[in-house]
């Protein structure tokens, strides 16, 4: 009886110990996530105003498909679910509680633009839904005391901004700024920063400033109210089907200001070429980014590989498309942040790991630029490089 006794106890506690493995081993994952599939979401402009950034979206598509024809992310498929926004605020959050409540997704990643993410911000961050990676740059995603659960991943709007304003400082101190941007937290994030970097002389600087709600059909009559202030610079805080109208517009003008384009805008293939690549010759921007167009970098492995999986995967769009290029460098920091979550693949853990970058770099990015961010500042950006545009593609200033 005694020996039957101490086996009935033994017994018992290995039961109880297996039971509680199998709790603990449940509790490893968090909704969408299997031992075969990790199923995130996202949402794109692939319709409406804004629908210029679409590739972004195909080209995340892309990505996480040639890694699962390699086997996936430690073993398990990533099952990317991309719906349209619109950038409309209420598509948007309709689009968010379908992938959250519907299709049960483990985060929202790489949703683009920053109206459709003001948006869905509140209801992911009341529901605890991861928000990791948006594209977006806006002052209010890297806030991680009231959204803890947001993480940036565009360069910060302000500090674009910013840099152009200190290398209109350095270079042209005489210049009379005309300003053209986005009237909401997009276009004033960006002017913040300019005039932020300008510093106390921002007012006599600025001799102009114009803005436009998305829903406008045109910019014309704002681009002729900047040309009569006499302004000899344009600064386009805009989003593409904007800026390839203000473009075409001071060229119709026969207006020759210095024209500095945020880097959101600076696409070849759907902002310059629009507008007429003889009309843009001499154009200013910030880069983080090698460009596949550009001879500079033609022997490069990283672009070669870049163009392969381009026409593999997603044939259809340009590697030029700078947006095209956004979502390829975004994608690897999603994957990234996915694999070092181990079997450990919990919201929780999600949000720990896009948040723990440190020196970190992903294919495509120009030299010196890495991702670095914190628990008390999650934008992973420190520093932009200036570039002009010449002949057919962008050339880095410094």
């Amino acid at each position: 009886m005694k020996h039957a006794t101490i086996l009935g106890i033994v017994s018992a506690i290995l039961l109880g110990t297996c039971q509680f493995t199998a709790v603990a081993a449940e509790k490893k994952y968090g909704p969408g996530v299997t031992d075969t599939e990790i199923k995130i979401g996202q949402t794109v402009p692939y319709s409406g105003p804004a629908s210029a950034f679409s590739s972004y979206g195909r080209v995340m598509a892309g990505y996480f498909q040639m890694l699962n024809e390699k086997g996936g992310i430690n073993g398990r498929k990533v099952n990317l679910i991309s719906l349209d926004n619109a950038f409309s605020p209420p598509k948007a959050v309709e689009q968010a509680r379908k992938l959250v409540e519907d299709d049960g997704v483990l985060a929202d990643v790489g949703t683009v633009g920053t109206v459709p993410n003001i948006a869905i911000q509140k209801y992911l961050n009341q529901n605890k839904v991861p928000h990791v990676f948006a594209s977006a740059g806006g002052r209010r995603f890297n806030d991680p005391q009231n959204f803890p659960w947001t993480v940036p991943f565009y360069p910060a709007f302000e500090m674009e901004g910013a840099t152009f304003g200190n290398y209109i400082l350095k270079n042209m101190p005489n210049a009379k700024i005309a300003v053209l941007y986005q009237n909401d937290d997009y276009g004033k994030d960006y002017l913040t920063g300019l005039k932020k970097a300008l510093g106390d002389n921002a007012k006599a600087r600025i001799v102009a400033e114009a803005n436009y709600e998305l829903t406008s059909p045109t910019i014309d009559s704002q681009v002729i109210q900047l040309k009569t202030s006499g302004a000899d610079t344009l600064i386009h805080f805009t989003t593409p089907k904007f800026a390839a109208q203000a473009l075409k517009k001071v060229h119709e003008l026969n207006w020759t200001p210095t024209q500095f384009l945020a880097s959101p805008i600076n696409s070849v293939q759907t902002v310059l070429t629009p507008a007429g690549l003889e009309n843009v010759q001499g154009v200013l921007t910030t880069q983080f980014t090698k460009q596949a167009g550009d001879p500079a970098w033609a022997q490069d492995p990283e672009v070669i590989e870049f163009l392969a999986f381009m026409k593999k995967w997603v044939p259809n769009d340009s590697p030029n498309d700078f947006i095209a290029l956004s979502g390829y460098i975004n994608a690897q920091a999603i994957a990234i942040a996915l694999k070092r979550c181990g079997d450990d693949l919990n919201r929780d853990n999600l949000l720990n790991q896009a948040t723990s970058f440190k020196k970190d770099r992903v294919a495509m990015l120009l030299p010196g630029v890495e991702l670095n961010n914190s628990k008390e500042n999650y934008a992973p950006y420190g520093s932009l490089r200036m570039a002009k545009f010449e002949n057919a593609s962008w050339k880095l200033l410094d």
